[in-house]
């Protein structure tokens, strides 16, 4: 892991998610490009009145040396810091931004969304998951020792999810595999689940090693049989795949990585697919 992106709004939830990257980058010797997006509308900025130019400016310089204030923090010594201000709030260009900067990975802090907030609006991070082709890691609590000891990964095991799984396995060795059953139309005996998984183990791992490690859940919806599976394993971690649907696509649909990205109190990554 060389680059590390940290999108923050001032927030105590950017707070613990600049915390946390770098603790991670301290780990990893890696660099930290922390962005910054002003909530300016894109048409003011371009507008060719010069009262308003100037008002624009003094509020993007207002707002920049706030950033430079904000990085002032005793748990960034020693780390590599690169700021970065886009004028305008756009989250799709978050991940521009770490496509831009070859990241590997996005850290975001997050305090989730329910009801129709959730329907109609959906959470910055949220979106952020959505667009991100590099991994999302959500926390949504201070950091304290940041040790991702037990790390869950969720999945189908179809096998579009091997090449999510294999990025986990890269960057945590102690994984343990979730299988979530539930009632309705994509129900499956103990038998079909557990040729499903050992297939996929023997693709993504070429042996079954890991047979033990994984544990089926049953439960009314995969979100909340993640969700109680994770803590059950005492999982510090909940890794998940997704595959960032957006429009219509996403309204009707959903992503079970969005819900259980807004609603677990654990951290969560995601891996696109």
């Amino acid at each position: 892991m060389d680059k590390i992106i940290v999108p923050i709004d001032f927030s105590e939830y950017s707070e613990y998610a600049l915390e946390t990257a770098a603790i991670l980058a301290k780990r990893n010797n890696a660099d930290l490009i922390v962005l910054h997006m002003l909530e300016l509308d894109k048409g003011s900025l371009i507008s060719s009145g010069n009262a308003l130019n100037e008002q624009m400016v003094f509020y993007l310089k207002l707002a920049e040396q706030k950033f430079e204030a904000y990085l002032d923090k005793a748990y960034l010594e020693s780390v590599n810091v690169t700021p970065v201000v886009k004028h305008f709030k756009v989250f799709s260009e978050v991940a521009e931004v770490a496509k831009e900067h070859s990241a590997d990975l996005i850290v975001m802090g997050s305090h989730g969304a329910s009801g129709l907030s959730e329907i109609f609006v959906g959470s910055n991070t949220e979106k952020v998951v959505r667009y991100s082709e590099v991994p999302v890691l959500v926390v949504k609590q201070k950091p304290e020792k940041l040790n991702f000891k037990t790390v869950t990964f969720a999945s189908d095991f179809s096998m579009e999810m091997v090449e999510p799984y294999i990025k986990a396995r890269k960057l945590f060795d102690n994984i343990k595999l979730i299988h979530v059953n539930v009632p309705g139309e994509g129900f499956k005996s103990s038998a079909e689940m557990e040729t499903t998984v050992a297939n996929f183990l023997q693709k993504a791992d070429g042996n079954l090693n890991k047979l033990n490690d994984v544990h089926y859940a049953s439960d009314y919806t995969v979100e909340r049989g993640i969700l109680n599976a994770s803590n059950l394993l005492g999982a510090d971690l909940i890794a998940v795949p997704t595959h960032g649907r957006k429009g219509l696509a996403h309204f009707f649909t959903g992503s079970v990585s969005e819900d259980v990205a807004n609603h677990a109190t654990l951290p969560v990554i995601t891996f696109k697919i």
